[in-house]
């Protein structure tokens, strides 16, 4: 495993009036394998590395980096968090064009800046399997002390495209594996049966603070490390880099207190905490001390949902262990959740009440005493130096950060980055940017090319980020300068799953050149839209001693194609598809409008349904027209028009939690059908089924989950 590095120094000076060094560096990008828990899964690597190497700079010198893409899908490498030309951020298809297999791609800019930042691939998923490495860069005249970079990351044995898809169709199984469930029989034996029939009389999920299962967290792609010449009363500067895909990380130190100094590259005032929380793709830099020679003190990095976490290990002797963080009590989220949800799916506006972390909301859910920790948010950072923009008139926009867990729509002002045009802005001009979370999740919003002030009560010492970590009800300010030049500038959320289904906003500079890297604009921005555009399937397949029943399901962020079936073992029990292909049509995705089709048969007479008119349910060949809309309690009200004037009204709940893994749903229409069934979850695929139904009969087999 080998980087290959060559440092060329010239002799040409930069605008900054001193020498500049040109740093090459080759990446030779080839596939790797990983084993944390057992199972051998495909990363990516260089040259075998894992996770990528970090790259060290000094600030005002020129990186000159060559990336050999040795396999055989595209790739692409953004640089987070660095200033550089638009033609080098290093998102394919809007700024740099993508590296394709087998193939070379050059980057090369002037470093403008010092601190911690850190590089990934912003193709696809290729994030979560290990494309993504540190990067350091050394103020012009720093002498580095004791200091160590860790690069943290969560690992899912589980193939990436599998997890998004699952995602996407409200799965409960990563809920399953962390032992989150929330069910009504936990809820009874907890004394929250009333908490659990609010939270699903206002159609909320069961609370949830990480939306994966993940089987490993690590530490420079390790689940421990270790640091072994650090002596009593060292001071080491740790350069913490968050590059996981979904988790965020409770950062705590059993050698004492932690010292923040910088937060995305950026310095700060120092300030002292007992622990802080870091959001996905955010970095600080803290200096911890070594309390005494002959013993190692660990400093943890702990996953936000607390089911894992990663060390990294301070000085040699006995070990010094950081006490485990207690797991979450999610029933008290729950009853908190409910208190801030309308039954519209909205939450209360609490303004600027909530800001900048000083109210996190997830704290009824802490088992350990809190009023003893002084946790790091965003009112204690402060710049050494001033930050004002200049002084010109400021643009305000309004960004609401809007979501949908069930079908896992994330938005921005309800539309997707493929929905809405580009926010055309002019170089030099001041921007104000109101960001209002409407979700109940945390989302890290990461702005492209530019740093941002977060406005808070330090005036013009306010601290410059390029992330900003916003949580659940709050309202945030930021400012920046447009001044680049030009180009089109990603500002997304930087959870990966939230990002890809469209939860961002092209920022385009009016009058920008033609980008040579961009030959085919129009071409390359479907390709970008189509993130969020993308279909994805899923199936359930019940196998039963009555027959088969199950549904087949295509669908994207507005669009759906379904299509359920009942096939008996005869002509009595007969056969039935009913077809379904519409559009969600409110911003909360409750009422869906479809047009299709009714296929049945069966050898029996018509009957009449509860309107005292003979219905077709028995014999069936229609085309109708309809619409559903999910009431209280997830049930799912479907009323349809077939082209003979026939009306019916059906009634549906699925996926009731009675415990953990077991599971019953039902079903009643104005044709006098109905079932009831139950389903006990043995893996993500598979599990026990039986049900009942009044055409069919009793039942009993399997049912296969995809």
């Amino acid at each position: 495993m080998r980087l290959f590095l060559t440092c060329l120094i010239l002799t040409f000076t930069t605008n900054y009036g001193y020498a500049q060094k040109l740093i090459h560096y080759d990446l030779n990008i080839k596939d790797t394998t990983v084993n944390y828990t057992g199972k051998t899964r495909k990363a990516i690597a260089v040259n075998g590395q894992f996770p990528m190497p970090t790259l060290y700079f000094t600030e005002g010198d020129t990186a000159e980096i060559f990336v050999h893409n040795h396999m055989h899908h595209e790739i692409s490498l953004h640089w987070h968090g660095l200033l550089l030309p638009n033609e080098q951020d290093g998102v394919p298809y809007l700024t740099t064009a993508s590296i394709m297999p087998h193939s070379i791609h050059k980057y090369k800019f002037v470093l403008r800046q010092s601190g911690t930042y850190w590089y990934h691939s912003h193709t696809m998923l290729q994030e979560q399997v290990g494309m993504y490495g540190a990067i350091v860069i050394y103020k012009r005249d720093e002498k580095p002390g004791h200091q160590e970079v860790l690069l943290l990351s969560d690992w899912t044995n589980e193939n990436p495209h599998q997890v998004e898809r699952s995602l996407h169709y409200g799965t409960d199984w990563y809920m399953i594996k962390k032992n989150a469930v929330q069910s009504y029989v936990e809820a009874i034996k907890e004394k929250y049966l009333q908490t659990k029939l609010g939270n699903e009389f206002k159609r909320m999920h069961a609370m949830d603070v990480s939306d994966v299962y993940y089987d490993a967290f690590t530490v420079n792609g390790k689940t421990s490390e270790s640091r072994s010449a650090y002596k009593a009363g060292d001071k080491v500067r740790l350069r913490i880099i968050n590059g996981s895909s979904s988790t965020y990380f409770w950062l705590n130190y059993a050698g004492g207190k932690i010292t923040v100094v910088a937060s995305d590259g950026m310095d700060v005032v120092p300030v002292e905490v007992d622990r802080l929380m870091i959001g996905v793709s955010e970095t600080y830099d803290v200096e911890v001390t070594i309390p005494a020679s002959g013993k190692s003190y660990e400093f943890t990095a702990t996953s936000e949902d607390r089911i894992g976490q990663s060390s990294f290990w301070l000085g040699d002797g006995e070990k010094v262990y950081q006490p485990k963080m207690p797991l979450l009590n999610y029933f008290e989220g729950m009853k908190m959740m409910n208190g801030m949800m309308t039954l519209g799916g909205n939450m209360h506006d609490m303004g600027m009440n909530m800001s900048l972390q000083q109210m996190d909301m997830n704290a009824v859910m802490y088992r350990e005493n809190i009023d003893t920790l002084k946790t790091l948010h965003y009112r204690m950072l402060k710049s050494p130096v001033k930050t004002t923009l200049p002084d010109k008139p400021f643009r305000e926009l309004r960004f609401e950060l809007t979501g949908n867990m069930n079908r896992y729509v994330w938005t921005i002002n309800n539309k997707t980055v493929s929905e809405t045009d580009k926010v055309l802005i002019k170089a030099g001009e001041n921007i104000r940017i109101i960001l209002v979370n409407n979700s109940m999740m945390r989302h890290p919003m990461h702005l492209h090319g530019h740093f941002f002030r977060v406005l808070n009560e330090h005036g013009d010492y306010a601290p410059l980020k390029n992330v900003l970590d916003i949580m659940p009800m709050e309202t945030d300010t930021l400012e920046f300068n447009a001044s680049e030049q030009y180009g089109d500038w990603f500002f997304h959320c930087h959870i990966l799953y939230h990002m890809m289904a469209g939860m961002g906003r092209i920022f385009s500079y009016e009058n920008s050149p033609a980008n040579p890297q961009i030959p085919d604009p129009a071409k390359a921005l479907k390709k970008v839209y189509a993130d969020d555009r993308k279909f994805f399937l899923s199936a359930e397949i019940g196998l039963e001693s009555n027959g088969s029943d199950g549904e087949v399901t295509l669908m994207n962020t507005r669009w759906k194609l379904s299509t359920e079936w009942r096939l008996g073992l005869n002509a009595r029990r007969g056969y039935e598809t009913e077809s379904h292909f519409g559009r969600y049509l409110d911003h909360k995705q409750f009422l869906f409008g479809y047009i299709g089709w009714d296929w049945r048969y069966r050898s029996e007479d018509h009957g009449k349904n509860i309107f005292g008119i003979s219905n077709t349910k028995d014999t069936r060949h229609v085309a109708h027209i309809g619409l559903q809309y999910t009431l209280p309690f997830w049930i799912v009200a479907d009323a349809s028009l077939d082209h003979t004037g026939y009306f019916r009204l059906q009634f549906k709940r699925d996926d009731i939690a009675i415990t953990r893994r077991l599971r019953l749903w039902g079903m009643w229409n104005t044709d006098k059908e109905y079932a009831i069934g139950t389903r006990y979850i043995i893996t993500k695929y598979l599990s026990a089924s039986a049900h009942y139904d009044s055409d069919m009969g009793l039942g009993a087999g399997i049912a296969v989950t995809y």
